[in-house]
């Protein structure tokens, strides 16, 4: 699911669910691992594990599955008739020449895995959640760890929370096979990140589309402009704040820069060069300026570049080039640089791409070598 706000909401209304978590993938495949998808006893099922191909055969066998605890499924897309798992395969019939395993598992509103998923949400900050995907020995699949926590094996214990302080710092998930006097144990170790968040300084109409467009990505997005006839809550009901806020005046305080992207379109150059400045100050991940490029270098000019660190991360003019000047085209090249910025990718075409679509991490490539072995 890509917004953790939709499964917490489900499960905070007391709903009786099952929850499916992509944790592994082996060969193509539309969805990456820590995608999730929750099936409740009753209504429609939430989020996707895959391009749609896969959705209504989990939700169809989810409660059944889970019905003796936490459970790993394989899912084929190959079409090869030799495939072991060839019976999935042609009931899909793809031809996608991959593999998704998904976790099926009843959940709690009190489990590690909820607590966890709140505090992402309610704190904003990202954490790293251990999950063991397949198991020789006493621990069961299903069973769960965070930084800090203890109850596995000691020397178990020690290497997953190494894992778990390693993803945390790359901010990339990843797999790992333990080996010790526990057995053999495949642990998925899942970076749990806060969603993206938008301030857009600026409250016309052309914020309107992106705004909504935002949030259907699940991004959490912030209104600025000092206009009140503009910077009006009901223009905007998919935001999570819209605030009035004179230019020359400092940033209110509930506006987080840090780490989020920000859009500067207010068609005023007072207020334009304001918050450009006040953004370039800050340790936003994105700054994007709208406008045609000469008329930000003179913003840019009369600023004290010494006190900007940020012009690395400044893009001028803001947005990919697609093409379209309608409010809606402009804001859909918008976020896609953003995205493209976010993912570390270059925003380019697909057939351009040399590897694959998705990156594939290391430890799923050299699985052999991230066995680690323990004295007995």
């Amino acid at each position: 699911m890509h917004c953790i706000d939709e499964l917490l909401g489900a499960l905070d209304d007391g709903a009786e669910a099952v929850l499916a978590t992509v944790v592994k993938v082996q060969g193509s495949a539309y969805r990456r691992p820590g995608a999730r998808m929750l099936i409740p006893q009753v209504g429609d099922p939430r989020g996707t594990v895959s391009g749609g191909c896969l959705e209504n055969e989990v939700a169809r066998k989810a409660w059944w599955l889970s019905e003796q605890g936490p459970k790993v499924v394989a899912y084929s897309t190959a079409a090869d008739e030799d495939d072991p798992l060839d019976e999935a395969a042609f009931s899909f019939g793809l031809g996608c020449n991959g593999t998704v395993f998904v976790l099926m598992e009843r959940v709690q509103h009190d489990s590690l895995l909820m607590r966890t998923l709140r505090r992402v949400r309610d704190r904003g900050e990202a954490c790293a959640l251990a999950t063991v995907i397949a198991s020789d020995g006493p621990l069961p699949v299903g069973a769960r760890s965070v930084l800090g926590s203890e109850g596995w094996p000691q020397a178990l214990n020690d290497q997953v929370q190494q894992g778990l302080a390693c993803v945390l710092q790359q901010g990339k998930s990843a797999l790992r096979r333990y080996r010790g006097e526990w057995g053999e144990v495949e642990v998925f170790l899942e970076y749990l990140a806060p969603a993206r968040r938008l301030v857009v300084f600026g409250a016309g109409h052309d914020v309107q589309p992106l705004v909504r467009m935002a949030d259907l990505l699940g991004w959490k997005v912030t209104v600025v402009d000092g206009r009140s006839h503009f910077a009006r809550p009901e223009r905007f009901p998919q935001a999570q704040a819209v605030l009035c806020a004179q230019a020359r005046e400092p940033l209110p305080a509930s506006v987080q820069l840090n780490g989020a992207a920000v859009a500067v379109m207010t068609h005023s150059l007072t207020q334009d060069f304001h918050w450009l400045q006040a953004a370039l100050g800050s340790g936003a991940a994105y700054i994007g300026q709208l406008g045609p490029r000469d008329r930000t270098e003179r913003l840019l000019a009369d600023m004290d570049a010494a006190h900007l660190p940020a012009l690395d991360r400044l893009h001028y003019p803001m947005g990919l080039d697609l093409g379209g000047d309608n409010p809606e085209s402009v804001a859909m090249a918008i976020l896609a640089e953003i995205a493209a910025v976010f993912n570390g990718r270059a925003g380019g075409p697909l057939k351009a791409r040399r590897q694959g679509i998705h990156d594939v991490e290391p430890s799923v490539l050299h699985e052999a070598s991230l066995i680690h072995e323990t004295s007995t």
